[in-house]
């Protein structure tokens, strides 16, 4: 899922257009961006799942690990990030355990952030966003600081402050 985002951002002219465009405007280096394996999901239903199903995973899968969501008794499904920027969500040693999604339109009935839902491996009040980038800064400096959300973090890295997590 993190390489899907990751090439959506990088290689289709949506992603492009959406997410590398949004992740600039936040002052955003590219470095930075590459740094958080931040990504982009397109804005059609299920282009994700369509993606995950053609190499092979199965549905059961996409569901339960949280990415896809399946409605009408298995007859409809859909991405559950669909339309937003990701910033994934990695843990200790740096396996992507979970999604952050923030909604790039003001649409009323959409909620700005979709996160992970709990799974076997993402347990959110377990885990600190930015902690496996943030490790060897808080060894060394001793001290971290804990400050509210993704761009929060990115930001700080991005200034030199990489002792910090969400």
């Amino acid at each position: 899922a993190k390489n899907y985002y990751k090439e959506q951002r990088l290689d289709s002219d949506e992603g492009i257009h959406n997410g590398l465009s949004y992740f600039e405007g936040r002052g955003f280096s590219k470095e930075t961006i590459d740094k958080f394996d931040l990504g982009y999901s397109p804005k059609e239903w299920d282009a994700f799942t369509k993606d995950a199903l053609s190499k092979g995973y199965k549905l059961s899968y996409l569901d339960e690990t949280g990415l896809t969501i399946i409605k009408e008794e298995g007859k409809k499904q859909y991405d559950r990030f669909r339309n937003r920027v990701l910033f994934p969500i990695h843990n200790l040693s740096g396996k992507v355990i979970g999604f952050g999604g923030r909604i790039l339109t003001d649409e009323k009935n959409q909620p700005k952030y979709v996160n992970s839902p709990e799974t076997e491996v993402y347990h959110k009040s377990n885990i600190l966003y930015g902690i496996y980038q943030a490790k060897t800064a808080i060894r060394k400096e001793e001290n971290c600081f804990l400050v509210e959300g993704y761009t929060d973090v990115v930001s700080l890295h991005q200034g030199g402050v990489e002792n910090v997590v969400a």
